[in-house]
């Protein structure tokens, strides 16, 4: 289970602090090298839209690097959140450990 108080960080601000910014890349140009509409990067910059697998594909093609991390990016975001939420905790609380098969 996930042990952090600290938020960490998004997709969105990995994408532009550590790839677009020092690149000198626009919401545009990066559209344009992924093969898909602005609207879809400014979702992922601004934190409105998640990473799939095939976005992570094409991100991982793009900067070079791999699919898993863009997905990991997604799933800490994914697992802190869940874990902040008042009502997806008490899901998480009632539910109850199975015993294993003897």
């Amino acid at each position: 289970m996930l042990m952090t108080k600290r938020k960490p960080a998004s997709v969105g601000e990995i994408l532009t602090e550590e790839f677009m910014q020092p690149m000198g890349l626009t919401q545009a140009a990066l559209a344009d090298a992924m093969g898909v509409q602005r609207k879809h990067v400014n979702e992922l910059c601004n934190e409105r839209r998640s990473v799939t697998a095939s976005t992570a594909l094409i991100l991982a093609r793009v900067f070079g690097n791999s699919p898993d991390f863009w997905l990991n990016v997604q799933r800490r975001s994914d697992l802190w959140h869940a874990m902040q939420s008042p009502r997806e905790r008490g899901r998480i609380e009632r539910a109850r450990p199975l015993r294993p098969a003897a």
